[in-house]
This record gives C-alpha cells, structure tokens and sequence, in this order.
C-alpha cells in the first residue's frame, strides 16, 4: 500500500468519530456556539503546525487561498451542525453532507481541466444514488392522533 492511503484511512477514522461528537454536540450547545469550540479545537494543534518551515514563505495568493478555504470550510461546518441542531440524524446528515467531494470533482474537472474515466463517473453517479437513498424518509404510515 501506497503511504497516503494510511493517512486516508486515519481521515475516515478520525472524520467518521467526529460525526458522532457534532450530532452529540449539538444536542447540548446551539450550532454557532459548536463551531466555536471546534474551532478551539484547531487552536489548539496550531502549535504542531507552527514548526512548518514553510509557513510564512507562503505567496499572498496562496494564504488568501488558505484563508478562503479556512473560511467555507467553517461555513459547511456550521451548516452540517446548524442541520444536526434541527433534529438531522447523525446518520443521514454526516454521510449526506460528505457527499462534498462531488462538488470538488465538478470543480475540478471545470477549473483543472481534470477528467475522469468512465469507470470514475460511474462512481460519481453511485455516490449521488447512494444520496439519495441515504436522505429519503419513509411518509409515517401510521396516522397521528390528535388526542
């Protein structure tokens, strides 16, 4: 196995236990008041990074890109979480919601010039399926009483 694919796997890991803490979360504190401690939690591995010795060679290009991404990254957060507050599964809401990289692939192949094989689109179009079948609720088949 190629080395990316261990950092892939700690990602799905890591990512998927975050699902569970946002939905938890939420349940407690409002979705605006989570994104501040999540973003706490950032802060607080910011001393790891800093050791970068890269970091401040950086082009203002490239931080306005960092710092762009930084910005609707927080954005998708506070909506997944903003989601999740008004009563979204965890279970629905967080895998529907990493549905993202579909985004990025329309990005990518407008912007990049990148191209995808058939059998990548096939993919593509598995991932919307499986989204759909992901967020599709069932009508109560049981009446309500209004007693």
């Amino acid at each position: 196995m190629t080395e990316w694919i261990h950092f892939s796997l700690l990602a799905i890991v890591l990512w998927g236990t975050v699902g569970l803490l946002q939905k938890l979360g939420t349940n407690r504190i409002s979705a605006p008041s989570l994104l501040v401690w999540v973003t706490v939690g950032y802060v607080v591995l910011l001393p790891l990074f800093m050791r970068e010795p890269n970091l401040w060679a950086m082009s203002k290009r490239g931080v306005f890109i960092g710092t762009l991404a930084g910005v609707l990254n927080g954005m998708g957060a506070w909506f997944l979480f903003a989601s999740l507050e008004k009563g979204a599964k965890a279970s629905v809401a967080v895998p529907l919601t990493a549905l993202y990289p579909l985004v990025t692939v329309v990005l990518a192949t407008v912007f990049l010039a990148e191209t995808l094989t058939g059998l990548q689109w096939v993919g593509v179009l598995l991932a919307l399926g499986s989204g759909a079948m992901l967020s599709y609720e069932m009508p109560n088949s049981t009446p309500k009483s209004d007693d």
